[in-house]
Protein backbone atom coordinates (compact mmCIF):
# COMPACT_ATOMS: atom_id res chain seq x y z
CA UNK A 1 0.00 0.00 0.00
CA UNK A 2 2.86 2.40 0.75
CA UNK A 3 4.09 2.05 -2.85
CA UNK A 4 0.62 2.79 -4.22
CA UNK A 5 0.49 5.90 -2.02
CA UNK A 6 3.96 7.06 -3.13
CA UNK A 7 2.89 6.68 -6.77
CA UNK A 8 -0.40 8.54 -6.19
CA UNK A 9 1.29 11.43 -4.40
CA UNK A 10 4.13 11.68 -6.92
CA UNK A 11 1.60 11.86 -9.78
CA UNK A 12 -0.60 14.40 -7.94
CA UNK A 13 2.44 16.59 -7.40
CA UNK A 14 3.49 16.14 -11.04
CA UNK A 15 6.87 14.72 -10.07
CA UNK A 16 8.35 12.22 -12.51
CA UNK A 17 10.14 9.09 -11.31
CA UNK A 18 13.34 10.58 -12.70
CA UNK A 19 12.79 13.78 -10.72
CA UNK A 20 12.11 11.79 -7.54
CA UNK A 21 15.23 9.70 -8.13
CA UNK A 22 17.30 12.86 -8.53
CA UNK A 23 15.77 14.51 -5.43
CA UNK A 24 16.27 11.43 -3.24
CA UNK A 25 19.42 9.90 -4.71
CA UNK A 26 17.44 6.64 -5.02
CA UNK A 27 17.77 4.71 -8.28
CA UNK A 28 14.75 5.18 -10.58
CA UNK A 29 14.50 1.38 -10.95
CA UNK A 30 14.21 1.02 -7.17
CA UNK A 31 11.49 3.68 -7.10
CA UNK A 32 9.61 1.67 -9.75
CA UNK A 33 9.92 -1.47 -7.59
CA UNK A 34 8.58 0.46 -4.59
CA UNK A 35 5.63 1.91 -6.50
CA UNK A 36 4.79 -1.51 -7.98
CA UNK A 37 4.72 -2.98 -4.45
CA UNK A 38 7.57 -5.35 -5.35
CA UNK A 39 9.67 -4.00 -2.47
CA UNK A 40 9.10 -1.95 0.66
CA UNK A 41 11.18 1.15 1.26
CA UNK A 42 13.41 1.28 4.31
CA UNK A 43 12.25 3.77 6.90
CA UNK A 44 15.15 6.00 5.92
CA UNK A 45 14.21 5.83 2.21
CA UNK A 46 10.56 6.56 3.01
CA UNK A 47 11.58 9.62 5.04
CA UNK A 48 13.77 10.79 2.16
CA UNK A 49 10.96 10.29 -0.36
CA UNK A 50 8.48 12.16 1.85
CA UNK A 51 10.91 15.04 2.33
CA UNK A 52 11.49 15.26 -1.43
CA UNK A 53 7.71 15.35 -2.10
CA UNK A 54 7.23 17.84 0.76
CA UNK A 55 4.78 15.71 2.71
CA UNK A 56 4.81 14.49 6.32
CA UNK A 57 6.35 11.09 6.94
CA UNK A 58 4.14 9.63 9.67
CA UNK A 59 0.79 9.36 7.78
CA UNK A 60 2.52 7.31 5.06
CA UNK A 61 4.27 5.22 7.69
CA UNK A 62 0.84 4.04 8.87
CA UNK A 63 0.32 2.48 5.43
CA UNK A 64 3.65 0.63 5.54
CA UNK A 65 2.58 -2.95 6.19
CA UNK A 66 -0.90 -2.78 4.68
CA UNK A 67 -1.98 -4.09 1.30
CA UNK A 68 -4.89 -3.01 -0.90
CA UNK A 69 -7.09 -5.81 -2.17
CA UNK A 70 -8.09 -5.87 -5.84
CA UNK A 71 -11.56 -4.66 -4.83
CA UNK A 72 -10.09 -1.74 -2.87
CA UNK A 73 -7.90 -0.79 -5.84
CA UNK A 74 -10.86 -1.09 -8.22
CA UNK A 75 -12.90 1.19 -5.95
CA UNK A 76 -9.97 3.66 -5.69
CA UNK A 77 -9.83 3.61 -1.90
CA UNK A 78 -6.33 5.10 -2.14
CA UNK A 79 -7.95 8.39 -3.19
CA UNK A 80 -9.63 8.63 0.22
CA UNK A 81 -6.69 8.02 2.53
CA UNK A 82 -5.08 11.24 3.67
CA UNK A 83 -1.33 11.54 3.38
CA UNK A 84 -0.89 15.13 4.46
CA UNK A 85 -3.29 15.49 7.38
CA UNK A 86 -3.54 14.15 10.92
CA UNK A 87 -6.47 14.38 13.32
CA UNK A 88 -6.44 17.54 15.43
CA UNK A 89 -7.13 16.83 19.09
CA UNK A 90 -8.27 19.67 21.33
CA UNK A 91 -7.42 17.95 24.62
CA UNK A 92 -6.02 14.76 26.04
CA UNK A 93 -8.08 13.27 28.84
CA UNK A 94 -5.56 10.61 29.76
CA UNK A 95 -3.66 7.69 28.38
CA UNK A 96 -5.26 4.30 27.92
CA UNK A 97 -3.57 0.94 27.73
CA UNK A 98 -3.87 -0.66 24.30
CA UNK A 99 -5.27 -4.18 24.57
CA UNK A 100 -3.10 -6.93 23.12
CA UNK A 101 -5.90 -7.63 20.61
CA UNK A 102 -5.26 -4.23 18.96
CA UNK A 103 -1.47 -3.98 18.49
CA UNK A 104 -1.84 -1.59 15.52
CA UNK A 105 -4.03 0.92 17.39
CA UNK A 106 -2.73 4.49 17.19
CA UNK A 107 -5.40 6.32 19.17
CA UNK A 108 -8.25 5.75 21.61
CA UNK A 109 -11.14 8.12 20.87
CA UNK A 110 -14.16 8.76 23.07
CA UNK A 111 -17.43 8.27 21.17
CA UNK A 112 -19.62 11.37 21.45
CA UNK A 113 -22.88 10.27 19.84
CA UNK A 114 -25.31 7.37 19.60
CA UNK A 115 -24.94 6.76 15.85
CA UNK A 116 -23.35 3.32 16.22
CA UNK A 117 -25.45 2.02 19.12
CA UNK A 118 -26.03 -0.64 20.23
CA UNK A 119 -22.68 -1.95 18.89
CA UNK A 120 -20.65 1.08 20.03
CA UNK A 121 -22.13 3.01 22.94
CA UNK A 122 -21.83 6.73 23.47
CA UNK A 123 -19.12 7.45 26.04
CA UNK A 124 -16.99 4.38 25.37
CA UNK A 125 -13.60 4.55 23.68
CA UNK A 126 -12.80 3.06 20.30
CA UNK A 127 -9.31 2.02 19.23
CA UNK A 128 -8.31 3.31 15.80
CA UNK A 129 -5.72 2.13 13.32
CA UNK A 130 -4.81 5.08 11.09
CA UNK A 131 -4.85 4.88 7.27
CA UNK A 132 -6.03 1.30 7.17
CA UNK A 133 -7.77 0.11 4.00
CA UNK A 134 -11.38 -0.88 4.63
CA UNK A 135 -13.33 -3.96 3.71
CA UNK A 136 -17.08 -3.97 3.21
CA UNK A 137 -18.91 -3.42 6.53
CA UNK A 138 -15.80 -2.30 8.46
CA UNK A 139 -16.38 0.52 10.92
CA UNK A 140 -14.31 3.62 10.22
CA UNK A 141 -13.46 7.05 11.51
CA UNK A 142 -14.36 9.28 8.56
CA UNK A 143 -13.95 12.94 7.67
CA UNK A 144 -17.08 13.54 5.58
CA UNK A 145 -17.41 17.06 4.17
CA UNK A 146 -15.60 18.43 7.22
CA UNK A 147 -17.53 16.45 9.83
CA UNK A 148 -15.73 13.69 11.74
CA UNK A 149 -17.90 10.64 12.34
CA UNK A 150 -17.85 6.93 13.00
CA UNK A 151 -19.75 4.93 10.40
CA UNK A 152 -19.85 1.53 8.77
CA UNK A 153 -18.32 1.48 5.28
CA UNK A 154 -20.71 -0.21 2.84
CA UNK A 155 -19.84 -1.19 -0.73
CA UNK A 156 -22.91 -0.98 -2.96
CA UNK A 157 -23.40 -1.90 -6.60
CA UNK A 158 -23.64 1.79 -7.47
CA UNK A 159 -20.93 3.11 -5.13
CA UNK A 160 -20.38 3.45 -1.39
CA UNK A 161 -22.28 4.54 1.66
CA UNK A 162 -21.60 5.34 5.29
CA UNK A 163 -24.11 3.62 7.55
CA UNK A 164 -24.91 4.24 11.18
CA UNK A 165 -25.93 1.12 13.12
CA UNK A 166 -28.53 3.24 14.93
CA UNK A 167 -31.48 3.51 12.54
CA UNK A 168 -32.29 7.01 13.84
CA UNK A 169 -29.37 8.22 11.69
CA UNK A 170 -29.66 8.22 7.91
CA UNK A 171 -27.24 6.47 5.59
CA UNK A 172 -24.89 8.75 3.69
CA UNK A 173 -24.56 7.75 0.04
CA UNK A 174 -21.16 8.94 -1.12
CA UNK A 175 -20.95 10.72 -4.44
CA UNK A 176 -17.93 11.76 -6.47
CA UNK A 177 -18.59 15.37 -5.42
CA UNK A 178 -18.37 14.60 -1.70
CA UNK A 179 -15.14 15.34 0.12
CA UNK A 180 -14.28 12.43 2.37
CA UNK A 181 -11.24 10.71 3.79
CA UNK A 182 -11.00 7.54 5.81
CA UNK A 183 -8.95 8.47 8.86
CA UNK A 184 -8.77 4.97 10.21
CA UNK A 185 -10.40 1.66 10.93
CA UNK A 186 -12.12 1.04 14.26
CA UNK A 187 -10.56 -2.11 15.74
CA UNK A 188 -12.75 -2.42 18.83
CA UNK A 189 -13.74 -0.70 22.04
CA UNK A 190 -12.50 -0.46 25.61
CA UNK A 191 -15.60 -2.41 26.66
CA UNK A 192 -14.05 -5.53 25.14
CA UNK A 193 -15.92 -5.46 21.86
CA UNK A 194 -13.81 -6.66 18.95
CA UNK A 195 -14.90 -6.22 15.34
Amino acid sequence: MVGDMISRIREEKKITKSDLARLTNINVGHISHLENEERNPSHRALKTICRAMEIPYQPLMYTYDKVFTDEQMENKMYEHISYNQVPAVSSIDSFMEIPADFPSACLALKVNDKSMEPKIEEGCYVFIEFNSPLENKDIALVDYNGEIMIRRYIIRKDGFSLRADNKEFEDIVLSKDDKYNFIGKILGTNTGLIF
